[in-house]
């Protein structure tokens, strides 16, 4: 496998690029490299992906910033649910829409006018793209899992295979658009499009809708999808999965799912980074002694030695058993942090025992409460006299 170019390079900006300055780069490879101005090109072809590639990852502040820090691996996890990149221009065109556009008039509208408005071919459009919240356990984000999830989207209708028209009809060409979609107005160098008002994009019109889904073409149904969310992800990451979302009216590529992952709170356990933090209580007397104290972990459980002398607070590390690390899948440490406990009630040999430590340390502690209480008697009885 190739080594991946440094982003940065790629779209050819300063590492301290903004994000203006970042997205006309891109807009003017993207331009440069269009597969419509280099038919047949793999060269162009490769470095149109690479730029989209490179775009998604600096567009994103979250993202770069670990592209910043980490490299290429540190973004792997979140270029899509099995960390692959683009694969096909559908997939570029359709994730960045605010960049190519839908119709909606941006800048390829006047370069590529004649694709009636859109990088799939005239009137053609990308499906919607859904979202879906994802709950796992604080053990399944550092293990990774598979999740099972049913979503309900639009779907095809099963009555009239999506055309929207009743059987023994079909739709005809939009006589408004001329089937494309979008309609045209010349400003200056540039056509302008905007979506057809007779068919609202759709290229066609309906004169005998289907009885089942009246016309739209879609019936909602509820299909079950397996979402692979890999090892170390973090609360709040989203997660694309591709062609996923709903289908296109004219014939386009699916739109992609996103899913968000929530991490459920753990009760022993928390997160800092890759690390693992817990903490355990430990008595006055292992804190003084030592001790070896067992541990749980997030796979078993560990031994620590905790010396003579230990103070409250204190933390031990143990080495590469926290998270997952998204830049190269070692893993973080487990952070064991002691927590000297003051015992709130002593039977009489331990106060003993605790009166005669601070006698050795020449410490002044309360004093028995009879022995309090009998001299106090006593001063009574010496002031009466």
């Amino acid at each position: 496998m190739a080594k991946k170019r440094d982003y940065y390079t790629v779209l050819g900006v300063e590492r301290a690029a903004n994000q203006e300055e970042i997205k006309k780069a891109y807009r003017k490879m993207a331009m440069k490299y269009h597969p419509d101005r280099n038919p047949g090109n793999k060269e162009a072809e490769n470095k149109f992906k690479e730029a989209a590639e490179a775009y998604e990852v600096l567009h994103d502040d979250d993202k770069r910033r670990r592209y910043d820090q980490y490299g290429h691996e540190g973004v792997t996890g979140s270029m899509g649910a099995g960390g692959n990149s683009f694969s096909s221009f559908e997939d570029i065109f359709s994730h960045f829409a605010d960049i190519f556009g839908n119709g909606g008039g941006s800048i390829f509208d006047g370069v590529f006018g004649g694709m009636g408005g859109s990088p799939f071919g005239q009137g053609v459009k990308a499906g919607a793209s859904l979202k879906c919240r994802v709950n796992i356990t604080f053990e399944e984000s550092a293990a990774g899992v598979t999740k099972t999830i049913d979503l309900r989207r639009n779907e095809h209708c099963s009555a009239c295979n999506g055309n929207g028209a009743a059987a023994g009809s079909k739709p005809r060409s939009c006589p408004h658009c001329g089937g494309r979609g979008q309609v045209y107005h010349s400003q200056g160098f540039f056509s302008v499009s905007q979506t057809c008002p007779n068919c609202q994009g759709r290229g066609k019109v309906i004169d005998k809708p289907c009885t089942v889904c009246h016309g739209s073409g879609r019936e909602a149904k509820t299909v079950r999808i397996r979402v692979n969310i890999p090892a170390g992800i973090e609360d709040g990451t989203r997660l694309r999965v591709p062609d996923e979302g709903e289908p296109s009216d004219s014939g386009g590529p699916r739109g992609d799912l996103f899913c968000y992952i929530f991490v459920q709170e753990h009760d022993f356990f928390a997160r800092q980074g890759d690390d693992v933090i817990c903490q355990i209580p430990i008595t006055f007397a292992q804190a003084a002694l030592g001790t070896e104290l067992e541990v749980p972990t997030l796979k078993n459980k560990a031994r620590v030695t905790i010396p003579p002398g230990t103070q409250s607070g204190q933390v031990f590390r143990l080495r590469g058993i926290g998270f997952k690390r998204l830049r190269d899948r070692t893993e973080g440490d487990q952070i064991v942090q002691v927590i000297v406990e003051t015992p709130k009630k002593l039977n009489s040999r331990q106060q003993e025992l605790f009166r005669e430590l601070a006698s050795l340390e020449d410490k002044y502690v309360s004093p028995q409460r009879k022995g309090f209480l009998d001299r106090c008697k006593n001063l009574f009885s010496d002031n009466k006299e």
